[in-house]
């Protein structure tokens, strides 16, 4: 493993010497939660049937590595919101979900250098959709709830590529994406701050490890651990 050095404050290389050029790259892809949003957006919907203390502690473990099945810890997640509605969801969107900094900026700055942007979640189509449109990405991948007479069932929806937006299928579509684009997996950036962020940041050419947990911090080769996403463009121009 690279030895890290401290770029700028809060900014931390790992086997990249900066500056690099923002436009040799053709896709650039995000995790949604705590990532480009300041939640974990799974623990607030839990909040609202008074279950965010047992959500929220499946969350840090499997954000953390603590619990390999992701899949499962999603299942045994998303169990637990069964009895909250769609109106539930509304607030948790409008009265807490605000975009992390520098999200707009660097989203705006890598469309500006021709990029393709990616959001791969496994958060919730109710949430990455207006995120989406909101940051003008490009292309999202997420779960979906099931809703039955407006409440959540405790289940999701099986899609045409699977159920559960995981570490693994975050890696094949960042890989199907780069496939589709004609591109090389080394001409990616991949930003994120869970341990299920790790398998994508593993294939792309960046690895950007926001705010993350150490065991990504560990592994990226940009680990922004102060300030905004935009912080970013100070490495990759």
């Amino acid at each position: 493993m690279p030895q890290a050095t401290e770029f700028a404050p809060g900014l931390v290389l790992r086997g990249v010497t900066a500056p690099l050029k923002l436009a040799d790259y053709k896709l650039i892809a995000f995790d949604m939660d705590s990532t480009l949003i300041n939640i974990e957006c799974v623990d607030e919907i839990a909040d609202a049937v008074g279950r965010k203390a047992e959500v929220a502690a499946i969350t840090e473990a499997a954000m953390q590595g603590v619990i390999a099945d992701y899949k499962e810890s999603l299942r045994q997640r998303v169990a637990l919101l069964q009895g909250v509605t769609t109106e539930d969801l509304d607030r948790v969107f409008t009265e807490r979900l605000q975009f992390n900094p520098g999200a707009k900026e660097l989203i705006d700055a890598a469309k500006a250098a021709g990029l393709k942007t990616l959001l791969v979640s496994g958060g919730f189509t109710y949430f990455s959709d207006r995120v989406k449109k909101h940051l003008g990405i490009d292309f999202a991948r997420s779960n979906v709830l099931e809703v039955e007479n407006g409440v959540l069932t405790g289940r999701m929806v099986d899609q045409p590529w699977g159920d559960i937006c995981d570490g693994a299928e975050k890696r094949r579509t960042l890989l199907e994406m780069a496939s589709l684009m004609g591109i090389d997996p080394s001409e990616t950036i991949a930003v994120g701050d869970g341990a299920n962020d790790l398998p994508m940041m593993g294939e792309a050419g960046i690895s950007v490890a926001f705010h993350a947990k150490p065991t990504v911090r560990a592994q990226a080769k940009v680990a922004i651990n102060q300030g905004g996403l935009d912080r970013l463009l100070e490495v990759v121009r």
